[in-house]
């Protein structure tokens, strides 16, 4: 089943260790339905797991996706996520993935560093600490200051991770086409869609100039407020393998010790930093996707400061809009809009719609309280959509794990915090911009711009099916269930018409004419004119009455 002729070409090796990992771990039955029951033998002939026979399958799951590194933990964490797709059991145990890992040995990072930087560090640093602040599955990160004396975070990809990675992306986009077609149970997950947008998000962590860029990008949202900080970056020293950046002093937003010993105002923080996540994903359309407690930082002033940027989510115009009225039928407490826009996320799915509608109901009677907790709301969300056969755009879900992280890190600092009630203002202003008056003109102009460009390729259209004709390559067949019907009905249509155009070509022509000549000829021509349009007519009904 799996193309293994062409694996063994490229990625045969790395299979092995897969196939190896699933068998090891119980899942016999899936490495039998992606047809790799030989390699897999082979495979775990030398290799040694844990007992895991008292383990429960999301458990097992879990352990395996930790053995098989960070491809298919990022993989894990984003369906953690995913309650639209995965029973709570699932979710929970995927959510105790993590992708903090052993760093890598300064002898083996080294070489790298210097083949990136054109030089040994002490050319280039006047400090610089050999041991690693944070260590992740795809990066490790120093602190150092350059010679001009600023203090700056030097983030340096692990070396020989790319060939790993795009052989997993390569065998998982692989196997997703493969569990689409031959588990239609799965079908509905979209693995095919889950694994494009894993492979976007992976790739673009592997590139820290992009991760640059769109660290640049946000922080020009916010050019014009000073509470809101994103580091700097030293693009002189930044590579696809190397980022230097500004070191930002703050405190994270779980250290309440020094955050109540630096009189910190933590509910202030939790309003700026909801606002700026809401500018971010709401009206500019990307966001950063990852907001957990190590990326946000409280600054002197009350100011909140962003890192890492590896991960970016983005939403369309339309997109905007339909979570806009996600929001505010929630804050409404409108069933009908609520019911209204999981249909829209559907797709090309056909949910029972009485069932849906009760389950919409009963969605808002649960969270009609006040200090709505988001975590528990969207969840249930979720949960909502798994229930009645939906699932989630993967770019909101995206976005839902985002405003969970958000959230959870803003209840930190306030347990009071309602971010459904902090997102009001934001959510009741945008929606008055996006559908006031001057919103639907934007759009009109959009139609009309859409409209413009059909009209101008008709005559190319026309003239490649005149040109077809000529050649007499082109077939046309239809099938119209009560085609005769139709063809009566134009029939008679065409008909009326005609007597209309004989009609007014006898008012407008010649029955002036023949008033000059007296009543009586008129009246005879008109009464002529009239037997025949009624003699067509009749003459025409008895034909189509006779069958054929």
């Amino acid at each position: 089943m799996f193309k293994t002729a062409f694996v063994a070409a490229r990625d045969r090796r790395r299979l092995f260790v897969i196939a190896g990992v699933l068998i090891g771990f119980g899942f016999n039955k899936v490495v039998d339905r992606l047809g790799l029951q030989a390699i897999a033998r082979m495979a775990a002939r030398n290799a040694s797991f844990p007992n895991v026979a008292r383990l429960s399958p999301p458990q097992r799951a879990r352990r395996a996706i930790e053995a098989l590194g960070p491809t298919f933990i990022k993989l894990g964490q984003i369906l953690a996520s995913r309650s639209d797709l995965l029973t709570p059991e699932w979710t929970d145990e995927l959510g105790r993935l993590h992708s903090q890992v052993s760093p890598v040995s300064w002898e083996k990072i080294r070489p790298q560093l210097e083949e990136d930087l054109g030089g040994p560090p002490d050319a280039i640093f006047a400090e610089f600490d050999q041991n690693p602040i944070a260590s992740a599955s795809i990066a490790q990160v120093y602190k150092a200051r350059l010679k001009t004396g600023e203090e700056v975070v030097v983030k340096v990809l692990r070396p020989g991770l790319r060939k790993i990675i795009e052989a997993d992306l390569r065998l998982m986009s692989n196997g997703a086409r493969i569990v689409e077609r031959e588990w239609p149970e799965i079908a509905r997950y979209k693995p095919q869609e889950q694994m494009r947008h894993l492979a976007a998000g992976i790739n673009g962590e592997l590139d820290l100039i992009n991760e640059a860029r769109n660290c640049e990008m946000l922080a020009a949202i916010f050019a014009d407020r000073e509470d809101i900080v994103f580091p700097r970056i030293h693009w002189e020293h930044t590579t696809e393998r190397v980022l230097v950046q500004e070191f930002l002093h703050g405190i994270p937003l779980t250290d309440h010790a020094r955050l109540d010993a630096g009189h910190y105002d933590k509910p202030l923080l939790a309003q700026k930093g909801t606002d700026a996540f809401l500018q971010m994903a709401l009206i500019e359309g990307v966001f950063h996707a990852d907001p957990h407690p190590g990326n946000l930082l409280a600054m002197s002033g009350n100011r909140i400061g962003f890192i890492d940027f590896g991960m970016i989510g983005r939403l369309s115009q339309k997109r905007r809009d339909q979570l806009l009225m996600m929001i505010g039928a929630m804050l409404g407490q409108n069933a009908d809009g609520l019911m209204a826009v999981l249909i829209d996320w559907s797709g090309s799915t056909a949910p029972d719609l009485a069932k849906l509608d009760a389950a919409a109901h009963g969605f808002v009677q649960r969270h009609s309280g006040v200090n709505l907790n988001l975590a528990m709301v969207l969840t249930d969300f979720m949960t909502m959509a798994r229930e009645n056969d939906l699932s989630m755009p993967t770019d909101l879900a995206i976005l839902f794990k985002s405003l969970v992280s958000a959230d959870g890190v803003m209840r930190q600092l306030d347990p009071e915090f309602d971010l459904f009630t902090a997102a009001g203002p934001t959510v009741q202003q945008n929606m008055k911009a996006r559908f006031s008056f001057d919103g639907f003109k934007k759009k009109l102009a959009g139609m009309g711009a859409g409209l413009f460009s059909a009209v101008s390729d008709l005559p190319a259209l026309v003239h490649l099916l005149l040109v077809r004709l000529k050649q007499g390559k082109m077939t046309v067949e239809i099938e119209i269930k009560g085609l005769d019907q139709l063809i009566h009905g134009i029939e008679l249509a065409a008909t009326r018409l005609a007597i209309a155009m004989v009609v007014a070509a006898f008012t407008l022509t010649i029955a002036p004419r023949l008033l000059a000549l007296g009543e009586g000829v008129f009246v005879s021509a008109t009464v002529v004119v009239a037997l025949i349009g009624i003699g067509w007519m009749l003459l025409l009904r008895r034909k189509r009455s006779t069958p054929r």
